[in-house]
């Protein structure tokens, strides 16, 4: 039992983890319905694999296995029941030239991170009178057909379908090899994608093998799930054998020859194995098996143990009580990038640390980006400012991957977080017309939100300033001051007939006016989230024109307004700064600008 007490790591210093006494208790859910953790329960592993894809006929591809996905350090309340929805195998295809159907989707649904794993795509038919029939997307893909569309003596290819990145591979295609030789080909697995339907393969096999699951020990015993369902097709000589399905209850794909013809068969339940292609003859084609979804209750320990207690429980494989090696936490919207795990805070929320390693390790990249300011013009005489962009703040630790803006500090500018640690989150709003956007926060970085437009005055400072009226100068960015500053002044309006152009808003790459007068500061793309994405660009100024239009800049600034156009908001969750508007004649008002964004990402595994 652990000893000490008064703090609750035993009044001695060092690592701190959240405890959670779920026994290591496992449930393999193999039908839908709630689950109910024990009362000690604060952290599960669950692992979520979708229904596998049906199979397609005559000379069929195999259906894809279900989505995989394993996710560790998921906070739950102990003794509280969650729904889970397993996924239906998919149907085999009900005749030519019908696909084989998408497996169902299985889904966890714990509030702080809900998995959703689709099922897996259904396998091509035979279609000879029509369009290719291709394997289809889904977790894996399908196998491709084996005969299509083209002259039925060859050659020619029918693709297989498209997997779900990270978690599922793509279908094999398929094709005719010469008069009779039809091939089709083998679903994707989670593990591996399926094989081709081509030339003789290894061991005389014709037809495409289903591609391999994924394996996991959640159970304690080392399972394969989602694999594909091999191909079937047609042979005029014997000695080939059909595509076998995939480790991981793929089905095997049934196959036609002057020979005993091989039967295809279903994908195995609850393991989300893609059916096996039905043959030329009158093979039919096959279902996927259904999917599963198995929760571990994990037991993880605060505090001194004595040796005998952890030599305990290390022998029975439930010691939990060591530092760890990766960051565990909940909050945002969850998503991963390779061993990388990636939380968006689109709304003001709480980043939970469950356990974190020792000093060093215990690094995250983030960005920080504040609301966008709203574009002058609120019902009076005068062209308004573009607003500034909120402001824009990056960290990257140095061994992560991925691709940083040029505002991420340094190598060292990645944030440490402590274990068992909430860490409030706020995501500024963007500011209605006229008015500033507000700050975002995370632990010791605050972004400020953007200058609000000027109208007959210079707007006002902000994380990038707000542009001026026409007339008067923009106000300055990077306000407070931070290093790499966090934004870029507002440009000036300037009293030039007939347009009379005010100044764009400021942008986290550059000043208002910089492309051009009137026009909003790009801002600048990061790909903290695995895709690079443009963020923090000011807001074009008003014009008193009716064909000119003055653009945001790049990152969701708003357009500016004209004698006919109203002014243009900024995007949602970008901290582009609103476009100006203009006062009358012709009266439009100024956009809002963009809400704000926190990301954060970190190794965990």
């Amino acid at each position: 039992m652990p000893r000490g007490g008064g703090t609750p790591n035993g009044g001695l210093l060092g690592q701190t983890n959240k405890t959670s006494f779920g026994k290591c208790k496992v449930t393999s859910k193999t039908s839908s319905g709630d689950i109910t953790t024990i009362p000690g329960t604060r952290l599960i592993e669950t692992l979520v694999v979708g229904g596998g894809g049906g199979s397609g006929t005559g000379n069929g591809g195999g259906g894809g296995g279900g989505a995989f996905k394993q996710v560790s350090c998921i906070s739950v309340d102990g003794n509280t029941s969650y729904p889970i929805t397993i996924g239906a195998g998919g149907s085999g295809s009900p005749g030519k030239p019908a696909t084989g159907v998408q497996g169902g989707s299985s889904i966890a649904g714990f509030p702080s991170n809900p998995i959703t794993s689709v099922g897996g795509g259904g396998g091509g038919s035979e279609n000879s009178s029509g369009p290719i029939n291709t394997g289809q997307p889904g977790g894996s893909g399908g196998g491709g057909n084996g005969y299509g569309a083209g002259p039925p003596s060859g050659p020619n290819t029918q693709a297989g379908g498209s997997g779900t990145a990270c978690q599922g591979n793509d279908g094999g295609s398929g094709s005719v090899v010469s008069s009779g030789n039809y091939r089709g080909g083998g679903g994707g697995g989670a593990g591996q994608a399926g094989e081709a339907g081509n030339a003789a393969g290894p061991n005389c096999r014709g037809t495409g093998k289903g591609g391999d699951g994924s394996p996991s020990t959640i159970t304690g015993s080392d399972v394969t799930y989602a694999g594909g369902g091999g191909g079937g097709g047609n042979s005029p000589t014997p000695g080939l054998t059909s595509g076998p399905g995939g480790s991981g209850g793929g089905g095997a794909g049934g196959i036609s020859t002057p020979g005993p013809d091989v039967t295809a068969t279903a994908g195995t339940a609850n393991t989300g194995g893609g059916g096996g292609g039905g043959a030329n003859g009158p093979d039919v084609s096959k279902a996927g098996g259904s999917g599963i979804v198995v929760v571990k209750e994990l037991s993880k320990a605060s505090g001194v143990w004595s040796m005998q207690s952890q030599f305990q429980l290390q022998s029975q494989g439930t010691w939990a009580g060591v530092v760890p090696n990766f960051i565990c936490a909940s909050g945002g919207t969850i998503t991963e990038s390779g061993d990388y795990r990636i939380h968006t805070f689109t709304s003001s929320g709480t980043f939970s640390i469950s356990s974190a390693p020792t000093p060093g390790s215990n690094k995250v990249s983030y960005v920080v980006a504040a609301g966008g300011g709203g574009g002058g013009g609120c019902g009076t005489d005068g062209i308004g400012g573009g607003g500034g962009a909120g402001g824009y703040r990056e960290g990257k630790h140095s061994p992560d991957p991925y691709s940083a803006s040029p505002l991420a500090a340094t190598p060292c500018s990645a944030l440490s977080v402590d274990a068992f640690t909430d860490y409030a989150i706020t995501v500024g709003a963007g500011g209605a017309k006229c008015t500033a956007g507000s700050v975002s926060t995370f632990s010791s970085i605050t972004s400020a939100g953007g200058g609000k437009g000027g109208l007959r005055n210079s707007g006002s400072t902000g994380g990038s300033g707000g542009g001026g009226g026409h007339e008067h100068p923009g106000s300055a960015g990077n306000t407070p001051p931070t290093s790499p500053p966090q934004g870029n002044a507002g440009g000036a309006g300037i009293n030039s007939s007939p347009i009379y152009p005010a100044g764009g808003g400021g942008g986290a790459a550059e000043a208002g006016n910089t492309d051009a007068q009137g026009e909003g500061g790009d801002g600048v793309a990061s790909s903290i989230n695995a895709s690079a994405v443009t963020r923090a660009g000011g807001g074009g100024g008003g014009v008193n024109d009716s064909s000119t239009v003055k653009p945001g800049g790049d990152g969701g600034g708003g357009a500016g307004s004209n004698s006919s156009t109203a002014a243009q908001a900024g995007t949602a969750n970008t901290g582009g700064g609103g476009g100006g508007g203009k006062g009358s004649p012709g009266q439009t008002s100024g956009g809002a600008g963009g809400s704000g964004v926190v990301i954060i990402r970190y190794k965990y595994k």
